[in-house]
């Protein structure tokens, strides 16, 4: 359990929370682990078998704080927010942006642009890092293409040619992927992106990662008033949150990709599983 840009995430089995005033108590065995002042809070995510009490979601609901239940693996169950306000004319206004073809093809140009320039930052600095020189001239080539495909983004005009152009940069980025892996590279090895389910360990460790962007991309579309459902480059589909899928796209690199690097190549994650977060001082 930790606290981590103000959401607090529980990943204990059996952990309860309880309310303790204006504060949560995270009890595990009769023990309580960790004290979290509400005001600190902006979201509360729990994995699996970890028990809410109502108190709790009462004060939750009291002061903003949004509750998501996730599976173990990361997917999201659900979601209890406080009733918001909303903004139908905000929401009136994705619509119909949503339905209009330039509107749609910016955005989603936009979207694109983002998340490959902050791709190919990643694999720059990866490849200033880099002690192997193979390395370093694979990530510089997948980043110089990646250059490319921004640079033929600024002719887009269509919302499918957005889709094809990310689809590509996606498969030169995640084909350089492993160069990035200094550590345990044969155990971490990322052959292709697979999902559904993930078919190994970087892949299950990515999947984990973006499901908690997910929640809080969630989180801020529904504090904006928009409608989490609607998006621009993700097309519409029963059960699918498009637009937020939109909003994760331009961080995925920065604030998942980077991570799970980070993670393997401190060995914070080892190859059979292990987790060991490392105190601050250590």
């Amino acid at each position: 359990m930790e606290v981590q840009l103000n959401t607090l995430y529980v990943v204990t089995r059996g952990a309860t929370l309880r309310r303790d005033h204006l504060t949560i108590r995270v009890v595990v065995e009769k023990q309580t682990r960790l004290v979290v002042p509400i005001h600190q809070l902006e979201g509360v995510a729990l994995f699996g078998r970890v028990h809410v009490t109502a108190d709790v979601l009462h004060l939750c609901a009291e002061h903003g704080v949004a509750v998501s239940f996730l599976e173990e693996s990361g997917r999201l169950l659900s979601r209890v927010d406080a009733p918001g306000s909303g903004n139908v004319l905000l929401r009136r206004t994705q619509f119909r942006w949503a339905d209009l073809p330039e509107r749609r093809a910016n955005v989603s140009r936009a979207v694109v642009a983002g998340k490959v320039q902050n791709a190919r930052n990643l694999l720059l600095r990866a490849a200033r890092e880099a002690p192997d020189e193979d390395d370093r001239q694979t990530l510089q080539s997948a980043a110089e293409r990646l250059a490319d495909t921004v640079r033929a983004l600024a002719d887009v005009h269509d919302a499918d040619v957005a889709r094809g152009h990310e689809g590509d940069a996606a498969r030169v980025y995640f084909g350089a992927f492993s160069a990035m892996v200094r550590q345990n590279r044969e155990a971490f090895r990322l052959m292709q992106r697979s999902r559904r389910p993930p078919l190994d360990a970087v892949n299950a460790l990515l999947s984990f990662l973006y499901a908690l962007l997910l929640q809080d991309c969630v989180a801020a579309a529904a504090a904006a008033g928009l409608d989490p459902s609607v998006g621009f480059l993700h097309t519409d589909r029963p059960g699918r949150p498009g637009l937020v899928l939109d909003l994760m796209e331009e961080f995925r690199p920065l604030a998942a990709d980077r991570l799970a690097l980070a993670l393997v190549n401190r060995q914070q994650v080892k190859p059979g599983g292990d987790v060991y977060l490392r105190r601050p001082g250590e």
